[in-house]
């Protein structure tokens, strides 16, 4: 057999012995100098960073100055809000560290663990564990873990694109050097580690890639950018605010003071923070328990943007193991000296093979034993060329491979092989070639000898998750590199629009438009190289779909890197499960509803209980510009001017039950709706018409009962009670609203919010506590009728905003199609 190696290679201060790698003595040697692969894993932000980032935000920065400011005016009670300081903290703090350390378990499980030499013995060990100078072997679909130099290679190709943007595979030989971050795509050897921790070339990247992260996402972009614009609105506010209670108004310092805070604090969207984090970490945790590591978090996001799935044959929609079902002899079969010797050539491939895939696994199982035949040449098998083969001298030239690939297709073995594969099952054939097969122009003239019959057995949930896509408007297509008869069988088994249609990829369009316009009809593919994953991946984005791409072999790896979201099986090969954002340790395909589901959850609940705080914003903003304008009105018109109508305790409860506990509630609930682009917009079409209603109606009530400056203190307690009936009364409404479509169990929080404001507005102590007054029967019967007012005027804004953009207006929850768990 062809095989390039060296003997020893020389370090730094001693010779290592290649064919048996470090002695334990060397190992221990190195550890104790700190030549280790020491650097960070996935998910391995620390405590301390969690900590910081939960705490030092831009929104507990405002409303820290703002309790700074009431306590020193000495009212302890109107501080309360401070309270919301702790428990966004607290509760982000909780549940990242939760979600970190699901994480961080889950990251154990999948990291790949390459094969080391040590003491002329080849074990499997972790990532942090190899040390310089370690022998590390290769095999097809292995990730290089740290930068080395080849010492032994067998038609070693390894693939550098992830790191230098180069597509072909680079052939290596010994001495060659290779990067990590890069994959073996064929062949098989061994490297010596040169560079290891954060000196080897893709430890920094990786590092920074790994970290638990919340950035570069849609929603989270939009709620920064809603924060910056409220950030710069409080200044004006607060300024005319405070001439209002000062200067015109007269009020004392104390008060004035405590009515600007009462007038910023409900500006401040606090929870909306918090409730983003909070809702991706939940997601995480909850992936987690069903075995699906998120290695990037908006990775949660795009999943629910997400209309379009590429998914494999093998491994996905059926199981990863294969069993021999036939070996039929061909005619030339019995010329090649009969089933005897075709099983000793199945046996010697077989033993041969030092990365066995699943096929010739497979075949191992059934041929278990030694021909005694000694290897010439080798030719891995490849996904570009669908076959591998050994040379055994004077026993001939075999080749496995694709049948449509090795014959003639008119021929009778090609016929047989596709009437097979039209049932679903797996064909190889054996041939034997004039040629070696390491020759240029291998295979040369193939002599067909047998079909290599395999069973795969499909998924009992494959049936399932593709209804669960085709409920939910998400396309499937299957890409496959099997024979694309046999693809469009097990497709077309599984009710798979389009099954019976199965599409070869050699026929495809190299041009992308064209290649599109295939993509836009065709579901079932079959014979697909590598690249050209990639490139159906490229033309289905051109046509502005979102693509998620699933796969567990090497010749995934380029589709998954390009696809939107890229989901990796947990048995796939270590390449593959580096590159992707979701890793399903449970090898299920039915596992990626759920994540499909947590997505859409996230971003629609999110999306939901935004309009809640960003109403609360608007209003609070129009309210305090009225009544700092109604204050410079007074001075130019000659009537009296009307401090602020609240106080910080104020607005306080009146997010309670209107924002606080339902946003909460809200934002864990199931949502099946899927994400569309343009968050922002969306949000702010509902929250501005909504906030202004509130705002005027809010000053109306107020206007309408305030008594003057001269007004006693039960007066204008009186007042404001008025005026934050009319608010609740109208936020409550707008509650129901943004719960729509309605289930049982929002129509209890409904309920639960209506009754938690009749008992502060009811119980003495709580309105004595509150400083609420609603015993002036007048005063608050204006409060209903402008409240009733509001109400009207915000559900007619509803349904015209739906009719304008042409959304979905529905009362009640339609019933949702079958996904597990509210998925």
């Amino acid at each position: 057999m062809a095989n390039d190696e060296i003997d020893t290679v020389g370090t730094l201060a001693e010779e290592v012995d290649v064919r048996t790698g470090l002695t334990a003595e060397q190992v221990q040697r190195r550890r104790a100098d700190g030549r280790t692969n020491d650097v960070p894993g996935r998910a391995s932000r620390s405590v301390k960073d969690i900590v910081r980032a939960n705490v030092f935000t831009r929104i507990n920065a405002i409303l820290g100055v703002l309790l700074v400011i009431v306590l020193s005016t000495g009212s302890i009670v109107d501080g309360m809000f401070g309270l919301l300081i702790i428990a966004n903290s607290a509760i982000g703090i909780i549940q990242e560290i939760r979600a970190k350390r699901t994480l961080d378990e889950l990251a154990i499980v999948s990291q790949s663990t390459p094969m080391v030499r040590r003491d002329g013995v080849a074990s499997a060990v972790a990532p942090s564990e190899v040390v310089l100078d370690e022998i590390i072997e290769l095999g097809a679909g292995d990730q290089i873990v740290v930068d080395g130099a080849v010492v032994e290679g067998e038609l070693l190709e390894i693939d550098e694109s992830l790191l230098t943007g180069e597509a072909d595979p680079v052939h290596k030989r010994p001495g060659d050097q290779v990067l990590s971050g890069s994959f073996v795509v064929s062949g098989s050897g061994a490297y010596q580690a040169t560079k290891v921790g954060r000196d080897a070339y893709a430890a920094r990247l990786a590092e920074e890639a790994s970290k638990f992260t919340l950035v570069h996402s849609e929603l989270r972009s939009g709620v920064d950018k809603i924060l910056k614009v409220i950030t710069y609105m409080m200044i004006p506010a607060g300024a005319l605010i405070i001439y209002n209670q000062l200067f015109v108004s007269e009020q004392n310092v104390g008060g004035a003071l405590n009515g600007m805070v009462a007038a910023l604090v409900p500006m401040v969207p606090e929870g909306l923070v918090l409730m983003t984090s909070l809702a991706f970490a939940v997601g995480v945790i909850r992936l987690g328990q069903r075995q699906c590591l998120v290695q990037e978090l908006p990775a949660i996001e795009g999943l629910a943007r997400v209309d379009v799935v590429c998914a494999d044959k093998t491994g996905t929609l059926t199981e990863n193991g294969m069993r021999l079902s036939e070996l039929r002899l061909l005619s030339d079969g019995d010329a090649g000296g009969g089933q005897e010797r075709i099983r000793d050539a199945l046996a010697a491939l077989a033993s041969d093979d030092p990365r066995p895939n699943a096929s010739v696994a497979a075949i191992a199982e059934a041929y278990d034993h030694d021909p005694g035949w000694s290897a010439s040449a080798v030719a891995p098998f490849t996904s570009a060329k669908k076959w591998s083969g050994i040379s055994y001298g004077g026993n001939g030239n075999w080749v496995l491979g694709a049948p449509d690939v090795l014959l003639d297709p008119d021929s009778d073995a090609a016929r047989a092989a596709e009437g097979i594969g039209a049932t679903g099952l797996r064909v190889l054939l054996l041939g034997e070639s004039d040629l070696p097969v390491d020759d240029v122009a291998a295979p040369g003239r193939v002599v067909p000898r047998s079909l290599v019959v395999l069973e795969q057995r499909v998924r009992p949930d494959a049936a399932d998750t593709l209804a669960y896509f085709a409920a939910q408007q998400v396309e499937v297509k299957v890409i496959s590199g099997d024979n694309a008869v046999s693809v469009g069988a097990v497709a077309q088994s599984l009710g798979l629009p389009g099954g019976d249609r199965a599409v070869d990829a050699r026929d495809l369009p190299d041009d992308s438009g064209a290649l599109a316009d295939v993509l836009d009809t065709a579901t079932t593919f079959g014979r697909v190289r590598p690249d050209q994953k990639r490139a159906m991946v490229g033309a289905l984005q051109s046509r502005g779909h979102t693509v998620a791409m699933t796969g567990d072999g090497v010749n995934d790896v380029l589709a998954l890197k390009d696809a939107d979201i890229g989901v990796s099986m947990g048995s796939g090969s270590p390449a593959t499960r580096a590159v992707a954002q979701i890793v399903l340790l449970d090898n299920s395909f039915a596992t990626l509803p759920h994540v499909v589901g947590e997505g859409r959850r996230v971003i629609g609940n999110i999306e939901r209980v935004s309009n809640l705080f960003l109403t609360k914003t608007v209003y609070s903003v129009l309210l305090a510009l009225l009544v700092g304008l109604s204050g410079v009105a007074s001075e130019l018109f000659d009537f009296e001017p009307m401090p602020y109508p609240f106080l910080p305790r104020h607005v306080t409860i009146a997010a309670w039950f209107t924002i606080g506990i339902p946003a909460f509630i809200l934002s864990l609930a199931p949502n099946n709706e899927r994400a569309r682009p343009g968050f922002v917009p969306r949000v702010m079409r509902f929250a501005i018409p909504s906030g202004l209603v509130i705002g005027i109606a809010t000053f109306t009530s107020y206007a309408l009962v305030y008594a003057g400056p001269e007004q006693t203190e039960t007066q204008q307690i009186q007042a404001g009670t008025t005026a934050l009936i009319t608010l609740i009364t109208i936020a409550i409404w707008v509650l129901a609203i943004v719960a729509r479509p309605y289930v049982w169990w929002k129509i209890v929080l409904l309920a639960g919010s209506v009754v938690g404001y009749l008992v502060l507005f009811s119980v003495p102590f709580c309105r004595e506590f509150f400083k609420l007054d609603p015993s002036n029967v007048a005063a608050t019967t204006t409060a209903f009728v402008c409240g009733g007012i509001g109400i009207a005027a915000v559900e007619i804004g509803w349904w015209v905003s739906g009719r304008l953009h042409g959304e979905k207006r529905r009362l009640f929850s339609l019933p949702e199609p079958p996904s597990g768990d509210g998925v």
